[in-house]
């Protein structure tokens, strides 16, 4: 074999056709090449460069489920990539190919190929058996012929069986025929007449030869049995033959034995037995006969319930050139036994009933049969205990399913209610059968809420329509009873209805603001929101929605003191003389927002002289870091910012300015020496001072009244918080300082009143020589200096009083 596949394969050739339409290649090999065997250069036949196979994607598509053939990128060689077995690839096909395409991309070319696989003389002949006989009577006249078993040969073509040889013998030769497709046979024919009693066996071996190079052969035996002329009928020893057997015999019981005799010799005698034609087709099929011993078994299944006796008709029959037959009967009968379990049948059946469904209705009907008879057709019926449903029975093995208490779907949607019946055999044998009864629903359950209340927190200043809280409301019944609508009931807010603030989504309970909310004027507001299902009558439950404005930094802080105009405001003149800690005066602010973004600060951003400034962080105390030196400006500026602590931060600054004057007699003498010098000033110049003075003086006089009534007024009235409160002193024509109690101011947005920690009180005096001066000076003090800054003994008094007295 392995020669011949040397050969073969040396013999490989190629087969290259163009074809412009098909551009197809063609190769032959021979089949059971081994792996890695060259079939052709693909790269080489194509005119493609070995170098870009890879490049462009080469491949080799086929149908075949094995990849019989691979292609080597490296080299483009075709080669076999598994074992090729011709007669499995296309069986007695006389051509065999395997087809398939190589895919080459950029640009995308496609090319078939197809591959014949040619036939190696690898199989030999083959009889179906390697021995069979012939029966030949001793009368047979020479001539006559028997067709022989004709051999098989996978093999194709001229490997194929070619002709057949018969051993040697005295009586038999070996004719050659071939049929329209191409098949030899073989028949043996007699050539001289048989004599029994001289030879009666004959054994021959005929050998099949194929055409291949080297020939391959294949061999059977022949017996020919030389039989002896058939007198006498084969007679059983029973005309009838009766047993009994249970029905669920297994395959393969043996039932009984018939035998019969023959009185001939040799082949007449030998006797095989068979159910004769007269046997149904179905008892054959349940019962076997051995043709030779005369056995009888079981081969199918027996039922009692299709049928419980069955007549076999036998026959005996010998091997006689004319064959002889006799004839009997068995008749087997089959004993019942209980093999069949209860059958239920549900003859009506109701699988929905309503939850309130009264004791009593009727689910379904039910019928409980058994095939079997006697006791092991006795049947029971019961289901499980716990159920809200009973079984009832009326005498002809008809049960009702009925309810048998009240139903809840929210508690149970259905009920596998399994029956079990069982009959009286021995074993008893059961059947359960399952119905599942459902509970349908109807509207008796209200929606219900997550929660009995929600809470909603929503930053001010959102934009509306955006979404605040979601409610879920759940309806555990089914269908339009379960599908729940919501909507906002009734609920006053500051004396509006609530539908203007927010509204709800009445399918997914999505609640949405309708305005933009503002902290500093409502704080939190409550609706109601109801949820009611689609059922006939429809229910419905409501829950309360809190919805809480959270304060955001939207407010900037707004200076309330000292009044500002423009941003700016000028306060009381500080004398030269004052000490470190003099409190010039207080910066007071208020924020219309709460908590952490209405905590505010103060800082001093700019002063014409930082040095000699500082202002409080928390308290806004604007206060002396120094004594006033004669080197400091006169007028002093100071630029305040006041810092919420929101986030971001807002601010409001404010523009303070005051000036420092220096004692009131230096001023005096300087103005006196000013105004002695007549050449320094002009007419006109002294008309204007004439005239400016005049003006103050009267709009001066005029606040005093309009002090002292108001004065009046409040100390009549108790009122604690007054705007200014003042008493004329009775000595010296000037006016005495009177303890003012704390300043109250009330801001609108804001729950309690602000308190104004530091009042101002003033002091106004006038120069005792009227005919030199018009002015009046206002000096201010402030409580909330240190004590040993307020604190005067009553000489320190007395002498200030002096000393207004003079006109300082």
């Amino acid at each position: 074999m392995a020669h011949g596949l040397g050969c073969w394969a040396s013999f490989i050739f190629l087969i290259i056709f163009s074809d412009l339409l098909s551009a197809q290649i063609r190769y032959s090999i021979v089949e059971e090449l081994k792996h890695g065997a060259f079939v052709g250069n693909i790269a080489e036949d194509l005119g493609l460069k070995v170098q870009k196979l890879r490049t462009r994607k080469c491949r080799l598509l086929s149908d075949n489920n094995k990849q019989y053939l691979a292609m080597n990128l490296d080299n483009g060689i075709l080669f076999v990539n598994e074992r090729i077995d011709r007669e499995q690839l296309c069986g007695q096909s006389s051509v065999c190919s395997i087809a398939f395409e190589v895919r080459v991309e950029y640009p995308l070319e496609m090319f078939g190929f197809e591959v014949e696989v040619l036939d190696l003389n690898d199989n030999s002949p083959r009889f179906p058996q390697s021995s069979f006989s012939i029966q030949v009577a001793e009368s047979i006249v020479p001539g006559a012929r028997f067709p022989l078993e004709r051999a098989q040969d996978p093999d194709v073509g001229t490997n194929t069986v070619s002709t057949y040889q018969i051993s040697s013998n005295e009586n038999f030769g070996l004719k050659m025929q071939t049929r329209r497709d191409g098949k030899k046979v073989a028949e043996l024919f007699l050539e001289k007449p048989l004599d029994r009693e001289r030879r009666s066996v004959f054994q021959l071996v005929l050998t099949a030869f194929d055409g291949g190079s080297p020939a391959l052969s294949g061999t059977a035996q022949i017996v020919i049995n030389v039989l002896d002329i058939n007198d006498n009928v084969p007679k059983f020893d029973r005309e009838e033959y009766r047993v009994s057997m249970v029905e669920n015999a297994p395959r393969g019981t043996f039932v009984t034995k018939v035998q019969a005799k023959d009185l001939d010799e040799g082949a007449n005698a030998e006797i095989r037995y068979s159910f004769s034609e007269h046997a149904a087709q179905e008892e054959q099929e349940l019962f076997t006969l051995d043709p030779k011993t005369g056995d009888i078994r079981v081969q199918g299944i027996l039922d009692y319930e299709k049928s419980n006796v069955f007549e076999l008709d036998v026959q005996a029959v010998d091997n006689g050139a004319f064959a002889m037959t006799g004839r009997s009967k068995v008749v087997v009968t089959l004993i019942d036994v209980n093999d069949n379990a209860p059958e239920i049948r549900l003859t009506s059946v109701s699988s929905t009933v309503r939850e309130d469904a009264v004791p009593g209705t009727v689910i379904a009907a039910i019928s409980v049969a058994d095939r079997d008879s006697g006791k092991n057709g006795e049947v029971q019926c019961q289901i499980p205990q716990h159920l809200p449903i009973k079984l009832q029975k009326s005498p002809t093995n008809q049960y009702k399913l009925v309810t048998n208490n009240m139903l809840d779907r929210e508690k149970v949607e259905f009920y596998n209610v399994s029956i079990t019946a069982w009959d009286s055999g021995s074993p008893p044998l059961s059947t359960n059968k399952t119905i599942l009864v459902s509970v349908s629903d109807i509207n008796d359950n209200a929606p219900r809420f997550d929660q009995s209340s929600y809470t909603a927190y929503v930053m001010e200043n959102n934009a509306p329509g955006d979404s605040i809280l979601s409610v879920t409301a759940l309806d555990p019944d089914l269908d339009q009873n379960s599908h729940v609508s919501y909507s906002i009931l009734e609920n006053p807010i500051q004396g509006m209805t609530s539908f203007p603030y927010v509204s709800i989504d009445s399918k997914s309970g999505n609640i949405y603001a309708l305005r933009s909310f503002d902290y500093e004027r409502l704080k939190h507001f409550q609706i109601q929101v109801q949820a009611r299902d689609s059922g006939s009558p429809s229910l419905s439950s409501s829950a309360a929605v809190n919805v809480i404005i959270l304060d955001q930094n939207d407010n900037a802080p707004a200076v309330v003191s000292p009044v500002t105009r423009n941003g700016s405001a000028t306060v009381g003149p500080v004398p030269q003389s004052a000490p470190a800690g003099y409190l010039v005066t207080k910066v007071m602010a208020t924020d219309a927002d709460s908590g952490q973004n209405a905590r505010l600060s103060y800082q001093l951003r700019k002063a014409t002289d930082p040095s000699l400034i500082s202002v409080g962080l928390k308290t806004g105390e604007i206060k002396l870091i120094r004594s006033v030196s004669s080197h400091d400006a006169t007028t002093q500026d100071l630029l305040i910012s006041v810092n919420d602590n929101g986030q971001p931060t807002l601010s409001a600054t404010v523009t303070i300015a005051f000036s420092i004057v220096a004692n009131v007699t230096e001023k005096y003498f300087e103005r006196s020496n000013v105004l002695e010098n007549a050449n320094n000033f002009s007419d006109l110049n002294l008309y204007l001072i004439i005239t400016l003075g005049s003006t103050s003086f009267i709009f001066l006089l005029t606040i005093m009244v309009l002090i002292a009534i108001k004065c009046h007024q409040d100390s009549d009235n108790g009122d604690d918080c007054s705007f200014c409160c003042c008493r004329m002193r009775d000595s010296g024509n000037s006016f005495m300082r009177r303890s003012a109690p704390k300043e109250c101011l009330n801001y609108t947005g804001v729950r309690d009143s602000v308190p104004i920690p530091g009042s101002y009180n003033y002091r106004f005096s006038v120069s005792p020589d009227s005919s030199k001066t018009d002015f009046l000076f206002l000096k201010t003090y402030a409580p909330t200096l240190p004590h040993s800054t307020l604190k005067m003994s009553d000489n320190n008094m007395a002498k200030e009083r002096g000393q207004e007295d003079n006109g300082y």
